[in-house]
């Protein structure tokens, strides 16, 4: 190697070792540039957290309307039953011959 390259060397090196060190972000920095973002994902994540709320307490809602609708329906088919027996007693005396009263 010669005299000019081995004084040439180590100056690239340092260079180099410049170059590459002075694109590191400090600490500081990098919170600076994460704050923004750090807040905005708090603020979804207690959006999310609500809206999360605001769909459990909507599907109790619909499983307790899903419950009392079975229970309508119960109901609705036992009144049936009972409304078919008067229409068929109201027929029955309807269709016997009618006896003058005195």
């Amino acid at each position: 190697m010669s005299f000019a390259a081995s004084k040439v060397a180590p100056a690239v090196l340092l260079l180099a070792s410049a170059v590459g060190l002075g694109g590191c972000a400090t600490k500081s920095y990098v919170r600076e540039q994460i704050a923004p973002v750090s807040q905005r994902v708090d603020t979804l994540e207690t959006r999310l957290q609500e809206t999360d709320g605001t769909a459990k307490a909507a599907l109790a809602e619909a499983r307790a309307a899903s419950g009392q609708l079975q229970n309508n329906g119960q109901r609705l088919d036992q009144l049936t039953g009972r409304v078919d027996g008067v229409e068929q007693r109201l027929q029955a005396q309807e269709s016997r011959p009618k006896r003058p009263r005195h």
